[in-house]
C-alpha cells in the first residue's frame, strides 16, 4: 500500500476501532507571566493588526514569553536599584518593619 502524504512527511496513524486517525500532538507552549499577559491585552486592544499578525504566524506566544522575561529582568533590576538607593536591607526589614514600610511609602510619594 502506498504511503499517504502525511506518512511521507513523518506522520503516523493510530487505530481506534475501525478508524485510523492521525497521531497529532499539541506543541508545549512557553509559560507566560503577568507581564506577557499585560502585553497580550495591550496588543489586543491597541495594536490589533500586530496582534493578529503574530497570532496567525504562530509567533505570539514566543513574543509574549520574550517580553515577559525582559520585563521581569527589568523589574528585578529596578527593585534592587531602589533598595540600594534607600539603604533597605534584609536585616532592616527583619529588625524594624515599620522603618522599612516608611521607606517604601516615602519612595512612592516622590
Amino acid at each position: 500500500m502506498e504511503k499517504s502524504l502525511f506518512e511521507q512527511i513523518g506522520g503516523n496513524y493510530h487505530q481506534e476501532g475501525d478508524y485510523f486517525l492521525p497521531a497529532l500532538s499539541v506543541p508545549e507552549l512557553p509559560a507566560i507571566g503577568v507581564w506577557g499577559q499585560q502585553r497580550r491585552r495591550y496588543l489586543k486592544k491597541h495594536r490589533q493588526p500586530l496582534y493578529t499578525a503574530l497570532l496567525l504566524s504562530g509567533k505570539l506566544n514566543d513574543h509574549l514569553s520574550e517580553i515577559d522575561e525582559q520585563a521581569e529582568a527589568m523589574f528585578s533590576h529596578l527593585v534592587k536599584q531602589m533598595a540600594a538607593q534607600e539603604s533597605i536591607t534584609e536585616q532592616l526589614k527583619a529588625d524594624n518593619q515599620m522603618e522599612w514600610v516608611r521607606a517604601c511609602l516615602k519612595n512612592r510619594e516622590g
